[in-house]
C-alpha cells in the first residue's frame, strides 16, 4: 500500500518505521532537519523535507493516489488542513491526530464532518478511555473500545444467583444501550442469540454504552450491586485529566483533580461542575498527605513531566493508595516502566503517542474489515462499512437476514457511534460492529458489499 504521513516526531517515525518494515510504499514529510537526516538514516522510506500542509508539496509526495494519507504533527491547525487537502485531492482514507478536545465536541460543529477527515484521533482522549475502562472495572478479563470510548467491550462472569441465569437472552431486561455478545461456556465458546440461555460460571462479552455496563454489572453479579463510592485522585489538570473526569462521570466515583495553577483550577472547576478540584502541588508529600491521598482506590498521574508523575505514583502507593496509574509521554519510557513497574508500585501506564499509533495500525490492514480482537480461535470482533450497492442499504436491521452466529453491536453514521437498535436502519457508509464466527466473516461482507 502507499502512504503518505506529514510529521515525523514520536507518532510519525513510529509509524513510518513500522509501515516500511512491513514492506508499505512509505512517504513521510517534515520540515526539520534533524527528523528527516534521522529517518533517512534508519528507514527504507522515502522523507521529503518540506510543508506537510502544502498542497503542492502534497502532490509531489503521491498524495493523489495514496490508499493512507496520516498527518500526525504535534499542531493541531496543520494536522487538519493536511488531511483536508489530502482528501480533496484524492487520498483514499485519511487520519489526522488532534489534541485539543475542542475538535472532538460535535455539539455546534463537526470538525471531523467539515474537513472531510475519515478519522480523527486524540491521542489523550484515546489514553484516558484505557484508564477509565480499568478503573469501572479493575478485574476485567477483556476490553476494548468503539467509537472513540463510546461503545465499550468488556467480559465477565456470570455469578451463582446472577438474575440472568436460566432465562433466554431475549426475557432479560437489559438495558437498550447493552448487548450481550458471546458466551464461553467451559471449553465451548459460541456467538449469543435471542434463545441462549446462561449459566453460572459462563463468561460473557458484553458490549454497550461504558455507563450503562456498568450498571448492568449487578445483572450478572449480585455482590457488585451498590458499596461505597470509588475514589479517583488525579494529579494535573491536563487534556487526559479531563477526558478522564468526563468518562468516569457516574455517581458511583468521586472524583479529585489536584492542580497547581490556581488559573487552571477556576477553568476546570467552570469545565467539571462535579469534580473537586484542589489547588496545590501534587508532587509535594506534605499535600498529598493533607489531602490523605493514601485513602484513594485510584490514583492516577497525568501531568506532561514523566518524571512528576512517576515520582507522585510511588509517593500515592507507599501512603497506601490501592492502584496507581500514570501516562507517560516519551514512548521510550515505557519499556523500561515495564521492568520495574511492580517495584514502584505502579498498576498500570499508558503513552498517548503509542495508543494513537496502535489506534492508525489497526486501520492499514489488506483486510475490508478492521478486527477489533478475537472473541476466541472461532469468533471475532470486526468493523467494516456499509458499501453504496449493498441489498441492506435503507433496511431495518430487524428486516435483514443476518448470518448465523453473528449479532450487530455497534453503528456509527456521520461520526457518531450508537448502540444499535431492531429499528435502525442501515444506510450507504454507515460503520457496523460486529461480532461473529470466523466462518461467517464472509457471508457478511457480502451482505454490506
Amino acid at each position: 500500500m502507499k502512504i503518505v504521513i506529514v510529521g515525523a516526531g514520536e507518532v510519525g517515525a513510529h509509524l513510518s518505521e513500522t509501515l516500511s518494515l512491513e514492506g508499505h510504499d512509505v512517504t513521510i514529510i517534515d520540515r526539520d532537519d534533524e527528523r528527516v537526516q534521522s529517518l533517512n538514516e534508519r528507514i527504507d522510506a522515502r522523507v521529503i523535507k518540506d510543508n506537510g500542509s502544502s498542497a503542492s508539496v502534497l502532490q509531489r509526495a503521491g498524495t493523489a493516489k495514496c490508499d493512507f494519507f496520516l498527518a500526525v504533527t504535534s499542531s493541531d491547525e496543520t494536522n487538519l488542513v493536511s488531511a483536508s487537502l489530502a482528501k480533496a485531492i484524492g487520498a483514499s482514507v485519511t487520519f489526522a491526530r488532534a489534541h485539543d478536545s475542542t475538535y472532538r465536541d460535535s455539539s455546534i460543529i463537526n470538525h471531523q464532518s467539515l474537513f472531510g477527515i475519515d478519522h480523527l484521533v486524540n491521542p489523550e482522549a484515546l489514553a484516558a478511555v484505557e484508564m477509565a475502562a480499568r478503573i469501572r472495572n479493575p478485574g476485567r478479563v477483556a476490553v476494548e473500545d468503539f467509537g472513540r470510548g463510546k461503545i465499550e467491550v468488556l467480559s465477565l462472569k456470570v455469578q451463582p444467583k446472577a438474575k440472568v441465569i436460566g432465562q433466554p437472552l431475549s426475557t432479560l431486561k437489559l438495558s437498550s444501550q447493552v448487548r450481550i455478545g458471546l458466551i464461553n461456556r467451559g471449553e465451548e465458546a459460541f456467538v449469543a442469540n435471542a434463545n441462549s440461555v446462561l449459566q453460572p460460571g459462563d463468561n460473557v462479552t458484553l458490549f454497550g454504552d461504558p455507563q450503562a455496563l456498568f450498571e448492568s454489572y449487578s445483572m450478572f453479579d449480585p455482590k457488585s450491586k451498590g458499596g461505597a463510592k470509588t475514589c479517583v485522585t488525579i494529579l494535573s489538570g491536563s487534556e487526559i485529566a479531563i477526558a478522564l473526569s468526563r468518562l468516569l462521570s457516574h455517581s458511583h466515583f468521586r472524583i479529585r483533580i489536584i492542580e497547581k495553577d490556581l488559573e487552571r483550577c477556576h477553568a476546570l472547576a467552570e469545565r467539571l461542575p462535579n469534580v473537586n478540584i484542589i489547588h496545590g502541588d501534587g508532587t509535594s508529600l506534605r499535600v498529598l498527605e493533607e489531602e490523605e491521598v493514601g485513602t484513594s482506590d485510584f490514583f492516577v498521574a497525568c501531568s506532561k513531566d514523566d518524571e512528576e508523575n512517576i515520582m507522585t505514583c510511588l509517593q500515592a502507593s507507599k501512603l497506601g493508595a490501592k492502584k496507581t496509574m500514570l501516562a507517560i509521554n516519551r514512548a521510550d519510557y515505557i519499556d523500561v516502566l515495564e521492568k520495574v513497574r511492580d517495584s514502584l508500585g505502579v498498576h498500570f501506564a499508558v503513552s498517548p503517542r503509542v495508543t494513537a499509533a496502535k489506534e492508525v495500525l489497526r486501520y492499514l490492514g489488506e483486510k475490508p474489515f478492521v478486527e477489533f480482537e478475537s472473541g476466541n480461535d472461532s469468533s471475532s470482533i470486526i468493523e467494516l462499512k456499509v458499501k453504496k450497492n449493498s441489498k441492506v442499504v435503507g433496511n431495518r436491521i430487524r428486516e435483514i437476514e443476518l448470518p448465523n452466529e453473528c449479532v450487530l453491536v455497534g453503528l456509527e453514521r456521520n461520526y457518531e457511534p450508537k448502540m444499535p437498535t431492531g429499528e435502525d436502519t442501515l444506510e450507504t457508509d454507515d460503520l457496523v460492529l460486529a461480532i461473529i464466527s470466523k466462518s461467517q466473516i464472509k457471508e457478511l461482507l457480502k451482505l454490506l458489499k
